[in-house]
């Protein structure tokens, strides 16, 4: 089931689909805060893939910790998240 709730900004025409995966054994929280108008945010469970379409020059905040706090650990451009696109060939 798709979930659309944070739309991206109406004047948002550069998008990337980018790809994260918590490879770690901790639930982590992916933020995006960067892009004006626009707030990203979604739990990940160890070893889930995060799908997600942003702005190219967003940057994904990952935060881990336990239950009453977390920090943030990590902070990587979406455009190094970002998933290439295979050119097909007609057969």
């Amino acid at each position: 089931m798709a979930q659309i709730l944070d739309s991206l900004p109406s004047d948002s025409s550069d998008r990337i689909f980018c790809c994260y995966i918590n490879s770690s054994s901790q639930i982590q929280i992916a933020r995006i805060s960067n892009i004006p108008n626009w707030y990203f945010e979604r739990v990940v469970f160890p070893g889930q893939r995060l799908l997600f379409e942003a702005p190219p020059d967003a940057q994904l905040e990952i935060h881990t910790g336990k239950l009453t706090s977390a920090i943030l650990s990590d902070k990587i451009p979406c455009t190094q998240l970002q998933i290439k696109e295979f050119a097909s060939e007609a057969v």
